[in-house]
């Protein structure tokens, strides 16, 4: 493999070619009019414009990037996350063409890329699941005596959803079928499916994901897990490696499964398992079939490059290591730097980066796509950067990230950045006595929605709208219901 397209941009597509020029590997870029200055356009060995700022007329553009791809000789493409990356249909399109698609078979993305078909397909292999039914809802009052088995609250979920949309928690039999229709609606307007189904809820979770890897050798191992429960808007903000909550018993009996829930699917490539974690029990939650946001934390306590991992079993090589070969050295934290204001719902501040100056030192990496002087764009994922440490031990990392916080330094917009720095500091972090609710708990906002201005309601709506519209529903970004409503009724 010599030249590779990344079909992605920003700090993913960067992240993605450093690892290619180490590997002696060309890169092309493919940037929108909105990105024709972004570093990553800078860095790649060729860059080629596939359209105008919204990812509808350049980045999902599937069939042009493969014209691209031809018309440049190139060998592979790599989807990063977001966008192509879980999109069946082009994957399938490059490999009939006859370019590698850095990741899994198409027909792996369409096992685990619905929520039932994914519990079908693990089932027969022992791996623990949330109880409930493993099929769409048809009949109401079927449904109704199901959840009065399983137990009150129970959780209805779309079954092609992702990042909250379509799920909706039901408290008791006399509210079941309005919270049915609301999911279904919300499943059809985000997702174009409206197949529901019920499940236990599990009221105070920690989200837990396990790192795979497997070569189309059928040998699969486990990169361990990432803690990724400090969440807003059912999105991640915060992750770590390992958990402060596992024990190497639990470590072990997650990563068996995770590896499972691989070869349930025939999974070639990098992906991840997660997990629901309550009290001792896991439960399989979804596979998602492509490299995470979060995947730095695994290389840092793991050595490992996940991206070269991933291009030489695109490539046809066995894994070099086996699952004995691999140990948890130290820890790692990573905070998303986002465009955001927390004190306003972490609402999207959308301007120009007046000053921009990583940390650096030891152990401290940034993952990002934006440069001093740059505006921050409001058509995608408003992420300017990812912050990463690694430390001995987890108290150590927690200090070294609090001291890189305060030495990141940001001018012209709001940012996650003092959030991050609250939440590591705070004693349920510290303790590791936190779950997924640990925003609505110990977080308080001092503004509310009603107070946004105008211009802070209409930046957020045409987001939503790009984010609605055009963006992989399976993308790490979501808008809040509250900026989805303002979106409808911005005109």
């Amino acid at each position: 493999m010599k030249k590779i397209l990344i079909a992605n941009r920003g700090e993913i597509a960067l992240r993605i070619m450093r690892s290619c020029r180490k590997m002696g590997i060309k890169s092309v870029a493919i940037y929108s009019e909105a990105d024709v200055n972004a570093p990553f356009v800078k860095y790649a060995d060729e860059a080629v414009c596939v359209g105008p700022p919204p990812s509808n007329e350049s980045y999902l553009l599937g069939d042009k990037i493969l014209e691209i791809c031809k018309e440049l000789n190139v060998d592979g493409v790599h989807p990063g996350y977001g966008f192509l990356s879980e999109n069946a249909d082009f994957t399938r399109k490059a490999t009939n063409a006859g370019i590698t698609f850095i990741g899994p078979s198409p027909e792996s993305m369409e096992v685990m890329g619905d929520k039932l078909s994914a519990k079908s397909a693990v089932k027969s292999y022992g791996i623990p699941m949330v109880p409930g039914l493993d099929k769409a809802i048809t009949d109401i009052e079927k449904a109704k005596n199901e959840a009065d088995i399983i137990g009150y609250p129970i959780l209805i979920k779309a079954s092609a959803g992702g990042g909250g949309k379509g799920m909706r928690v039901v408290e008791n039999r006399e509210e079941f079928e309005e919270q049915m229709n609301l999911a279904i609606s919300e499943a059809v307007k985000s997702f174009g499916n409206g197949a529901v189904f019920i499940e236990r809820y599990v009221g105070s979770p920690r989200h837990i994901e396990i790192q795979v890897l497997a070569d189309s050798f059928g040998n699969t191992v486990s990169l361990f897990e990432r803690e990724c429960s400090i969440q807003r808007r059912h999105q991640k903000v915060i992750e770590e490696a390992p958990s402060a909550v596992l024990t190497p018993e639990l470590r072990k009996a997650m990563g068996d499964s995770a590896c499972q829930v691989a070869k349930a699917c025939n999974y070639v490539g990098a992906g991840t398992v997660e997990f629901l974690y309550e009290n001792g029990e896991f439960f399989f939650l979804e596979m998602n079939t492509r490299l995470q946001v979060e995947h730095p934390v695994t290389e840092m306590i793991t050595g490992l490059d996940l991206v070269e991992e991933q291009i030489k079993i695109a490539r046809g090589e066995k894994l070099s290591f086996s699952q004995e070969d691999l140990k948890i050295d130290g820890h790692s934290i990573e905070v998303r730097v986002y465009a955001e204001d927390p004190k306003n719902n972490f609402l999207p501040d959308i301007g120009t980066l007046e000053v921009y100056k990583r940390p650096t030192g030891e152990g401290v990496r940034v993952d990002d796509g934006f440069e001093e002087g740059m505006e921050i764009p409001i058509y995608y994922d408003p992420m300017i950067a990812k912050l990463i440490v690694h430390a001995p031990t987890r108290e150590e990392a927690i200090r070294k990230m609090t001291k890189a916080i305060e030495d990141y330094d940001i001018v012209g917009i709001e940012t996650t950045l003092d959030f991050c720095k609250y939440t590591i500091n705070h004693e349920a972090f510290k303790s590791g006595n936190f779950d997924t609710h640990f925003v609505k708990h110990f977080f308080a906002n001092p503004e509310i929605l009603d107070e946004a201005s105008d211009e802070t309601k209409k930046i957020a709506g045409i987001m939503a709208n790009y984010f609605l519209t055009e963006q992989d529903t399976k993308a790490d970004y979501t808008p809040s219901s509250e900026v989805m409503a303002w979106e409808v009724n911005r005109v």
